[in-house]
């Protein structure tokens, strides 16, 4: 299972039956064969935690906002938010 908002770099491989978490990067040419917490950089072969992208109490908001639940048009309204990682903004659009 892919979550949400993830990258996958070119040629990456993820193996059957492995979770990749919501905001998670995979990098490019990785061979994943590990479940992949949320919004962590991963790469190699096999691929290992590079760094975390944010701290936890950052994971947690991110992932309490959830706005690639929203329905589209609240998406829209508040995308220079979403792509400006305004978290402030985005807890109060919820």
């Amino acid at each position: 299972m892919i979550g949400n908002d993830v990258w996958i770099g070119y040629e990456a491989v993820i193996m059957p039956g492995v979770k990749i978490g919501d905001g998670a990067i995979i990098g490019a040419k990785s061979v994943v064969t590990k479940d992949v917490a949320p919004y962590t950089i991963v790469g190699g072969n096999p691929a290992n935690l590079i760094r975390k992208r944010f701290p936890d109490h950052i994971v947690a908001e991110l992932l309490a906002i959830a706005w690639w639940n929203w329905d589209m048009q609240k998406i829209t309204d508040n995308l220079e938010k979403i792509v400006g990682a305004d978290i402030e903004s985005l807890k109060q659009a919820i």
